[in-house]
């Protein structure tokens, strides 16, 4: 593949030839390089950045909404004045680069932690210009209000994204919509990996809905497959058409239910 990914490209870009590598490590190639994750968060409405802070991305049908958090993050070594303008300025690169991966146009509104200095104010405005200068779409950014607001407008160039990520929801019939089948996957994961660490299980099945009982078992490399060889548990998928699109059931080798005391919430 590497090869000949290379020689199309010295075809149409002989310069750009020796760019191409050929990747043999053991990770999958898209998980090595984060690119997954970047994939994941553009499906979430948080975002979460440097420190445990993050962003939280509301859509109306006026404007987009985004609002900074500092999490759980605490520099005692910095003032609170200092602090909220460090949390600001990775916010503001985030927020940037959120921009651009979700191709958000219109008018956007972000609140950004309070700050009584003008001169961070004026720091952060010349910061989020920086950000978004290699940005090709058309933007135009307002200094931040006294409120701690600030206003941009961009000029979108691909559809919406959540145009292009949801999908039709087969219990609904096609009435309403529902997030990508990938979101849901984390969370089996998620109840997986507290099975097998926490409760100690080794063999189970697990009963769910068949349209994403199709979606985990589809190709050679599924991610059954995966679980089965990053848990070494056994493992059996039930499609079950009595449960909803987001409904599951794990049952023991007895097939008794196992109990789930611990949830884990989607993101």
């Amino acid at each position: 593949m590497a090869k000949q990914i290379a020689e199309y490209v010295g075809l149409i870009a002989p310069d750009r030839k020796n760019v191409v590598k050929h990747y043999n490590g053991a990770a999958p190639i898209l998980d090595n390089f984060g690119i997954t994750k970047q994939i994941k968060s553009l499906f979430g409405k948080t975002v979460t950045f440097k420190n445990g802070a993050y962003l939280i991305i509301e859509h109306t049908e006026a404007l987009h909404v985004i609002d900074v958090n500092s999490g759980n993050r605490n520099k005692q070594s910095l003032g609170q004045e200092d602090s909220a303008f460090e949390v600001n300025v990775a916010a503001a690169e985030e927020i940037a680069r959120q921009l651009r991966l979700r191709d958000m146009g219109g008018i956007i509104v972000v609140d950004f932690i309070d700050m009584s200095s003008g001169d961070h104010r004026n720091k952060l405005f010349n910061k989020m210009n920086e950000f978004l200068a290699s940005d090709r779409a058309k933007h135009k950014i307002l200094p931040l209000s006294k409120f701690g607001l600030m206003q941009i407008t961009r000029q979108r160039v691909r559809p919406e994204m959540e145009l292009a990520t949801s999908e039709v929801c087969p219990t609904c019939f096609g009435k309403g919509k529902i997030k990508s089948s990938i979101l849901f996957t984390d969370t089996l994961e998620g109840k997986i990996d507290y099975l097998v660490n926490k409760l100690k299980v080794k063999k189970f099945s697990l009963h769910i809905h068949p349209y994403v009982a199709a979606y985990i078992q589809q190709d050679l490399f599924s991610l059954k497959y995966k679980w089965k060889k990053k848990y070494n548990v056994a493992l059996k998928v039930i499609p079950n058409q009595s449960l909803g699109f987001l409904q599951y059931v794990f049952y023991d080798k007895e097939n008794n239910e196992i109990d789930l005391k611990e949830e884990i919430e989607m993101k």
